[in-house]
């Protein structure tokens, strides 16, 4: 994929290019521009060398990961399954293999290679599998959205990192041809760029980056993406760095590397809008690109919070979400690691906040779909819910990122999933219609009234009310979010009462699964009502799966998906005693 500076870090460049290059074999010079990670370069020349020598494993190996890394899948997959079928093939390559195949939905074949590769870490195998039978399934059962490529922003190009730009326009960042024809030998395409569009994606035009301050930005490598604070005045943006190579280290030697490189990595720069452009006035002071790199930013609603990505030491993973809080003086604390709950020992980046206050970014090494998917998570700094995989057709078997959205609903997001009309394009999403909401919400027989009158005595047992979910989700739906927003109230009103979730399944799938759904609704519902300003040591969370079943819809039995949503559910029961109800209609 083309966003793999954004994502590992680095953009290796040559130091001392070697003499008489004219001299080197056609196998040299390949290597040479490998190495550097120019696969635009070197591809045509491993497959003139391939003509030759048709078993060399190397070289099978070299031409796929060629194929790879320009985000040409198919071909990808082709010259893997030729290398595999070597004993001499390096493990990294059926590694490689197993991903393509996922990315392609050939899920049997995928776990095939996984359980080669992994043959002596059983939670990687654990996880890589379950990725597997996950895209399977929902694949089979996708969640309520509805997914559109945005024709009018999108190119045979790399578009993505959609944002938006106050409430007039967006901002974008793409690799699509530049008057100034300047290429990154990797991709064979100009340097990603900035551009901006009007709400409707039309005016496309690059975006205005004063290079006045020459000591601090220049324009010759990566520019994006960029984050907006909420006035649109202040920009925090991406850049691959451009100080002199004399000031970045020579990369540590490795054992198959030929030539010495130096890494070209992340770092945040800060502009302010003046006089229609952009203007950039400092770095961010952690940058540290000797090191490290720092990037992906996004910033909390009041601008107090400022969160990115990063593989600085004291992560987590591969890549970490951090944050910094802004001091009184209005400088940025020193960074803090987000934690456990949301970051991982894989990659973790590409951090958004929504209009609805949550988190949302991407993993490879949570549950998911295989490569980057999209989270959801509530919260802030160090302390999150458990994060929320959402899912087709939001994610897919391939990488899925940068979520914007400003009401939870409706939004855009990135991918490089098939059907597109580059290697990553922007997509919009929307939440479908409910359909199938049952028209009387069930009463157990151990509850007094589903919805107790204005001024009643709230007596253990009473159920106050009853959401419901769609097949195989625990994301709230809009119906289930107004009956949330009542309780909520009834909550705040009563600040003694308090509640039991209790949140159901129906009965297909197996009875661990589905306990395991059912604590993840009763999760999602907690954390609803946590962010309504709701205490969660007045909640207490149970969940029973597909047990107590409110109607013959068991396993084996027909039913209509009408009787079947009855099921699925999360019942709030009052655990209180003697509290009255304030009447607040």
């Amino acid at each position: 994929m083309k966003r793999w500076i954004c994502f590992n870090f680095c953009l290796l460049l040559l130091v001392k290019y070697t003499s008489a290059q004219e001299q080197l074999s056609i196998k040299q010079r390949a290597d040479n521009l490998f190495e550097r990670y120019e696969y635009f370069k070197s591809l045509p020349l491993y497959l003139k060398l391939v003509k030759k020598n048709r078993t060399d494993v190397k070289v099978l190996e070299r031409i796929a990961d060629c194929y790879l890394n320009l985000n040409r899948y198919w071909e990808a997959e082709t010259w893997y399954e030729k290398a595999v079928g070597d004993p001499k093939v390096n493990s990294l390559s059926r590694y490689r293999y197993a991903g393509v195949l996922l990315r392609d939905e050939k899920f049997d074949a995928a776990k095939q290679q996984y359980r080669l590769y992994y043959t002596n870490d059983k939670d990687g195998l654990k996880l890589k599998l379950a990725q597997c039978d996950s895209a399977a399934l929902w694949m089979s059962q996708p969640s309520p959205y509805t997914i559109t490529n945005d024709s009018t922003l999108n190119t045979g190009f790399s578009d993505w990192g959609l944002t938006y730009s106050g409430k007039t326009g967006f901002i974008f960042t793409s690799d699509r041809t530049t008057a100034d024809n300047q290429t990154d030998n990797r991709t064979g395409n100009s340097w990603f760029n900035l551009y901006e569009a009007d709400l409707n994606g039309n005016n496309v035009k690059e975006l205005t980056l004063s290079t006045a301050a020459r000591d601090i930005f220049n324009d010759e490598y990566h520019i994006g993406p960029i984050a907006l604070n909420s006035n649109a005045d202040t920009a925090y943006i991406t850049v691959a760095t451009g100080i002199s190579k004399k000031l970045l280290p020579v990369d540590p030697k490795e054992t198959r590397r030929s030539q010495p490189l130096y890494t070209r990595r992340l770092e945040l720069l800060m502009a302010t809008w003046k006089d229609d452009q952009w203007v950039v006035f400092d770095r961010f002071p952690y940058n540290n690109v000797q090191q490290y790199s720092v990037g992906d930013a996004a910033l909390s609603k009041d601008g107090r919070i400022i969160y990115f990505a990063s593989d600085m030491p004291g992560g987590e993973g591969k890549t970490d979400i951090w944050y910094c809080e802004k001091r009184t003086d209005g400088s940025w604390g020193k960074p803090v690691n987000c934690g456990k709950t949301i970051n991982t020992r894989e990659e973790d980046a590409f951090p958004t906040i929504g209009g609805d206050g949550a988190l949302y970014y991407s993993s490879k090494g949570l549950l998911g779909m295989g490569g980057y998917d999209i989270y959801r998570t509530s919260g802030g700094k160090t302390t999150w819910t458990t994060p929320q995989n959402l899912k087709y057709p939001i994610n897919t078997t391939s990488d899925d990122f940068y979520m914007i959205t400003a009401d939870g609903k409706s939004g855009y997001l990135s991918s490089n999933r098939e059907g597109g009309k580059g290697s990553d394009d922007i997509y919009s999403f929307n939440l479908k219609p409910i359909e199938n909401i049952p028209a009387n919400p069930v009463v157990r027989n151990d509850t007094i009234s589903q919805k107790p009158p204005a001024h009643a005595t709230l007596q253990p047992g009473i159920i106050l009310t009853t959401i419901y979910y769609d097949l195989d989700k625990s994301v709230i739906r809009p119906d289930a979010a107004i009956e949330l927003d009542k309780l909520a109230l009834t909550l705040t009103q009563q600040p003694r009462l308090k509640i039991e979730l209790s949140s159901y399944t129906d009965s297909r799938a197996s009875n661990k699964y589905n306990m395991g759904l059912s604590e993840r609704r009763a999760a999602a519902a907690v954390d609803y009502l946590v962010q309504k300003g709701i205490s969660a040591s007045r909640l207490v969370a149970k969940y029973y799966g597909e047990t107590h079943l409110v109607n013959d819809c068991a396993d084996g039995m027909s039913c209509t998906e009408e009787q079947h949503q009855l099921n699925r559910r999360t019942e709030f029961r009052v655990i209180g005693k003697g509290i009255e109800l304030k009447s607040h209609q």
